[in-house]
Parts: structure tokens; sequence; C-alpha cells
């Protein structure tokens, strides 16, 4: 149940910026974190810290149990099928690195393709455009409609049986855009091509079921789910991690080292070479906890209420564009805008000096801000700790950042 109570877990939503309470609207870039998490990190540091697997003595033993522990917990908070299928990686764009240098440089050739939209996150672009110049591939993109979503015939119409790699955001960063990646899964399968998914966006929010979406790869960041930075993972059917090869070689991912060669680790250490994120995932397996209790589908529901309250409100102010779908229930709780002739950064200063902190600028995302024709836009993005108290102050700062630089110029 989604209530006001909920920001009370948040000490650092509990302060003031220049004087005013902090209104925090920038959560798709990194969420807030609850006491819940905090403690977590805390009490292993504290009580259980040590290296994982190696070691017999009680401290390993129990580092080693919390690390699985929280695999475990990403499984089954992604429903994927097994413990082998979950690696841990710094963050989605490790991820979306690791699938095209192993993935993609064992079963890309020359004249193959990959594909991608236009609404893309940097590190699912150039990724791609890295693995298509050193394989002589095409990098083709699914365009846009005008709302800012994707239609299934556009799809049919780039993906061919040339192409090897479909890889596509569930979310978008910017326009809030949710993606049918399920039915596009499906059109990837049917022309022999693997699906990839950038979840950064979508596993915060909504409830992701893998086996159901029939994704090949789902990457996904903590940082952006109440967990800590510097964790994220990496989901992969087990038939094609098997067959892959890993990219970082060291300690932890080895089973025999010889003076010529060496052999692999199983599934899924042999891609965590090196000491693990230990407290990252402890951090992780935290985070899953507290929304778990919380609930996904109210998470989602509540941002969607988020969304549609703040559209209506934020489309009373005169020259003011909001980008992405008009309709709330085809948009996550991000809301991207721009105030005619005067640039977000101003406007996010402005804000700023009211005490509510949202986004400015290309969002990692330069290809869509060619698409939607600026250079920059400023986004407020909405989490579970937000309510429309928090809606009603951005408003106000809007309308009192237009006065100020309709009196400037």
């Amino acid at each position: 149940m989604i209530n006001k109570e909920i920001k009370s877990y948040f000490p650092i939503l509990n302060q003031e910026i220049n004087g005013h309470p902090l209104v925090y609207l920038d959560s798709a870039a990194t969420s807030q974190k609850p006491v819940q998490v905090i403690e977590a990190l805390k009490s292993y540091y504290e009580l259980d810290n040590a290296n994982v697997h190696r070691g017999v003595h009680t401290l390993g033993n129990r580092a080693t149990e919390h690390y699985e522990g929280a695999r475990e917990k990403v499984r089954k908070f992604i429903n994927a099928n097994s413990m082998e299928e979950i690696i841990f990686l710094r963050g989605t764009t490790t991820a979306m690195n690791l699938v095209a240098q192993s993935y993609g440089r064992a079963n890309v050739q020359e004249g193959d393709e990959i594909v991608i939209t236009y609404m893309e996150h940097h590190s699912n672009i150039i990724p791609w455009q890295q693995l298509a110049k050193e394989r002589g591939a095409i990098l083709k993109y699914v365009e846009l409609e005008k709302d800012g979503t994707i239609s299934l015939e556009q799809v049919r119409a780039v993906v061919t049986e040339r192409t090897k790699i479909v890889s596509m955001v569930y979310v978008s960063n910017v326009l809030g855009t949710m993606n049918p990646v399920k039915e596009v899964a499906q059109i990837a399968h049917e022309n022999g091509a693997v699906m990839v998914v950038d979840g950064a966006q979508a596993a915060p929010h909504l409830k992701i079921d893998v086996q159901q979406l029939d994704c090949d790869f789902f990457a996904f960041s903590g940082h952006k789910m109440c967990g800590p930075t510097g964790i994220g993972v990496l989901y992969g059917k087990k038939e094609l991690l098997n067959n892959m090869e890993p990219v970082e070689f060291g300690g932890e991912m080895i089973d025999f080292v010889g003076l010529y060669d060496s052999t692999w680790k199983e599934l899924p250490w042999k891609f965590e070479g090196g000491t693990p994120i230990i407290a990252g995932a402890v951090g992780l397996g935290a985070a899953i906890d507290f929304l778990n209790e919380i609930g996904l589908n109210e998470i989602e529901k509540h941002e969607h209420q988020m969304a549609a309250y703040a559209m209506e409100k934020m489309n009373l102010i005169e020259g003011l564009d909001i980008y992405g779908p008009t309709d709330p229930q085809k948009r996550a709780g991000i809301v991207t805008f721009n105030l005619n002739d005067v640039h977000p950064h101003d406007v996010a200063t402005v804000l700023d000096m009211s005490g509510i902190a949202v986004r400015a600028g290309h969002h990692c995302a330069q290809p869509l801000m060619k698409w939607l024709e600026v250079s920059a836009t400023a986004r407020a993005s909405f989490y579970l700790y937000n309510n429309e108290s928090d809606v009603d102050r951005l408003v106000e700062g809007l309308r009192s950042a237009k006065e100020y630089f309709n009196d400037v110029f």
C-alpha cells in the first residue's frame, strides 16, 4: 500500500535544500535508499564482512550465504528459472557490454543485422555500434510513432532473417514509454534473433517475469530500485550463457589454472571475475525485500496516478511542452518537458533554488533528442515516495520559473 508514511523510510528526504523541504524528482537517474537497505549494509560491514566462496571460517560462510541468498531473491523477483541465470555485475551498462562482447562477438558476422530503437539509452546504443563496426554488421533502427511509442508493424518491417540481435528498452528513461517487449521478443524469435531487454527503468516499477516475457537477456541496476550503486544484474537463458565466454578473467571465475591454459567455473560464477560486489548484493537483496513488501503492482499503479496528475497540472502551464505518450497508462512515472525559450538547465537551476530536484540535459539519449528536435529537456521522475504535494510543488516552481524568465527576457 502506497501512503505518505512511506517517505519516512527514506532519511535523505527529511532535509531542506536552499531553505525549502526537499522534493526529489530524479529517481530515473538514481532512487533514494530506505532505512532497511542502509541498515542491511551497516550490518554486513559491522558483523559479516569477509570474502565469499573461498573461506571456511564463520564470517566467510555468513558472507557467502548473504551473497548467494541475494541471488536467489533476484531470481524470484524476476521469475528466472534458475540461480545460474542470475549474474551480478556493476549495472545495466556492464550487462549490455557483456552481452555485446561475449554473445555478440560469437554470433554476429559480416552482413548480419542488429536492431534497436531511437529511444535507447546510450548504454544500449554504443555497445551495438562498436560490435557492428568490429564485425561488419548492419545497425538498424525501429522508428517511433509521433507520440513516442513503437508499432509492431514497424518492428516486423525492420527485423529480418538477417537479424541476430534485437535490443530494446522496456521503459524509456526520457519518454516514459512502456514498450511491448514480449511481442517484440516473439518477432525476434520468429526470425531467429535473440531479444535483449534494457530493464533499468522497468525493474524498479513493474512486476517482471522474464519467463513470461520470453526475453533472452534482461539487464537492470540496483541503484534505481532502492539498492546501492555499483550492483546490477544480467539475466540470461541458461543455454545461451553456457555457450558464452567470459570477458573478464582472474580470480573467482576460474576452475583450474595451468601454465598455458585455464578452465572456468560453472554458471553463474564464470562471469563474476574478481572479488564480487558482496555488499552491493546484500543491499540489493534488502531492497528487493522492501519492494516486495510494498508490492510492485501497487508501485506501478501509484506511478501511473502520479504521471496522470502531473500531466494534468503541467498541461495548464502555457508554453510548456510534454514529450511522450499522452495516455498516462502507456507511460511510467516519468514526465519530460521544456518551457518555451528557456534552456532546461536554467529551469532545473531555478527549481533547485526552491528545493526541487529534477534532471536536465540529453539524459544519455542524444539520438532521441535529435528525433524530438531539441538539444535537451527537463525531466521529473516519480517513485513510490512521491505524492501529489510533490507535483504541486513542481508546478508551483515551474510557474515561478516562467515568471522569472519572462521578467528577465
